[in-house]
């Protein structure tokens, strides 16, 4: 099993630019590396990739502070201001590799109980889904009929009886791995560089046949994708206190300038 990790991007929509890489955003005396690093060691994940861009050293000097350094491969995106699927595309030495994959994008703050729920799951190709929905364009809508997934989009086009929010995490097995990884290259061959990385897992769900995906229902536990300047205060005030520990095995040093008190 192997984990790939988006965290490359600059985070402009939080509009405050004295602000780290959002995966260095600090909550509870961690930061969010820190706890992915934390929660993926305590379900058994030894490989992660971790796709880089902004500020890549420091997010490198972080990985060496926590001691992850033997558990993450780097992957830098020299291209990190195109759109997101050039960044998924980095990671395919990962989807290639014949190994199941994990993919989660960095910028969630979530509860362990999620990742476990992902790892545990019957669905060998799976998503994590909130029904508590938040509309609007900008959620990824995970579009139910009759129990089966039919459609994956911010703006899905095919039928459906009802949708639930896609929280940025997703399960593949080695088959699957490879051919999103394929749908990817495609787009960045054509060009399609400014595209959103869930084209690419869009064109294959909607290829495969019916039931080759299933959904984990995590509504009710803690997370936030941040996002916005609102997600970030969401994060601080509602989602962090909620949240469980972390693994209290792995006592990772406290980070300075916590954001989150």
């Amino acid at each position: 099993m192997r984990v790939g990790i988006l965290a490359a991007g600059v985070g402009q929509r939080l509009n405050d630019r004295t602000l780290p890489p959002k995966i260095l955003l600090p909550f509870g005396g961690e930061t969010l590396l820190s706890r992915h690093i934390a929660i993926l060691r305590r379900c058994g994940v030894d490989r992660v990739d971790l796709v880089v861009g902004y500020q890549a050293e420091e997010i490198g000097a972080e990985l060496a502070r926590i001691g992850a350094e033997d558990m993450v491969t780097t992957r830098r995106n020299p291209d990190f201001l195109d759109g997101s699927i050039v960044s998924f595309w980095t990671l395919r030495e990962a989807f290639a590799a014949g190994e199941s994959v994990v993919f989660m994008d960095g910028d969630v703050l979530y509860d362990q109980r999620l990742m476990a729920r992902l790892l545990d799951s019957a669905h060998a190709n799976c998503f994590l889904m909130d029904r508590a929905i938040e509309e609007g364009e900008d959620p990824v809508k995970l579009c139910m009929c009759d129990d089966e997934l039919v459609d994956f989009h911010k703006r899905p086009q095919l039928a459906h009886d009802w949708w639930g929010e896609w929280i940025g995490f997703c399960r593949f097995d080695p088959a699957i791995a490879r051919k999103v990884w394929t749908a990817a290259d495609r787009h960045i061959s054509a060009g399609r560089r400014e595209a959103i990385y869930e084209d690419a897992i869009r064109d294959v769900l909607l290829a495969e046949p019916s039931g080759t995906f299933g959904i984990e229902d995590i509504t009710g536990l803690p997370w936030v994708e941040i996002d916005f300047p609102d997600d970030l205060k969401k994060a601080k005030r509602e989602v962090f206190p909620s949240l469980l520990d972390l693994p209290s095995d792995h006592d990772l040093p406290r980070v300075a300038g916590d954001a989150a008190r």
